[in-house]
């Protein structure tokens, strides 16, 4: 029994670290691609080392793009999108949960049928608003979509609904208003599930591309994201200045893994966990 089982834990471990090694792969080859000419990354068959390594692409990239706007412009729009995502979606949430008022299911079906509806169908009517108040091209316009949250909202609301009631009514007992009640007592017991909606706020709004093409047209003022699709088409035959923008706009999505490593894992368990 005891052989078995060293042999079962050497297989599953050996799976695993083929599967980390295919994932880990295109980040290798991003790299490497990279440092490579730009004739020696189109040659017939490919290598994987570079045969002279040449960090001149790294270079081109900053002269290409401003990617020092571009990491501001991106945080601001993650950081912000993150705070009314966690702000609104709360109070949303616990008013949904444990409110009672008129029109309250009729409501929260609006959020649903808004989680079932893709995003674009929103980005003209978003748009027109954004002009209308002449806000283009502004961080205000990169946060204007994510003010509100659908899903942070019918999260957390299933967050608070497995909060007990006699919580809510200790606290009214105790003398708390609900603005007390939901800051002071509700609100602390929902830090798991905060995390993990500003983990995913946060990923969904790095990865946002679309909006950020159409509501910035200035190289100065929009994200990563487009800013890259900015560069595929200024150098859509250098390879290696592409791998080095990608290393770029990478870096700070891989920072914050790092420093919040715990936080997306819990986030993701959370999340599957509700």
């Amino acid at each position: 029994m005891k052989k078995k089982k060293t042999i079962s834990t050497v297989l599953i471990y050996a799976v695993l670290i083929i599967g980390s090694l295919i994932m880990v792969f295109p980040f290798i080859w991003m790299l490497l691609t990279a440092v490579k000419t730009n004739a020696e990354v189109l040659q017939v068959p490919p290598t994987i080392l570079p045969q002279n390594w040449d960090f001149s692409s790294f270079t081109k990239v900053l002269d290409l793009l401003p990617f020092g706007k571009l990491y501001l412009n991106t945080g601001l729009m993650i950081l912000f999108r993150v705070v009314c995502a966690v702000l609104f979606s709360s109070m949303a949430g616990f008013a949904f949960a444990k409110l009672d008022f008129k029109g309250k299911n009729i409501l929260f079906t609006l959020v649903i049928i808004q989680q079932m509806i893709p995003g674009q169908i929103f980005i003209i009517p978003q748009y027109e608003m954004v002009a209308g108040l002449g806000m283009t091209d502004t961080v205000f316009s990169l946060v204007f979509p994510g003010l509100v949250s659908a899903f942070g909202t019918f999260f957390l609301r299933q967050t608070y609904m497995g909060i007990p009631d006699e919580i809510a009514e200790a606290a009214y007992l105790d003398g708390c208003n609900r603005w007390q009640t939901f800051t002071k007592v509700m609100f602390p017991l929902t830090k798991a599930s905060v995390a993990a909606l500003a983990v995913f706020t946060a990923v969904f709004s790095y990865a946002d591309l679309m909006w950020p093409l159409v509501a910035n047209t200035n190289i100065n003022s929009t994200t990563l994201s487009a800013g890259l699709s900015t560069l595929n088409s200024l150098s859509s035959t250098n390879y290696p200045v592409l791998m080095a923008g990608s290393l770029f706009a990478m870096l700070p999505m891989v920072i914050l893994y790092l420093i919040f490593q715990k936080q997306f894992i819990e986030g993701v368990a959370m999340t599957g966990g509700k």
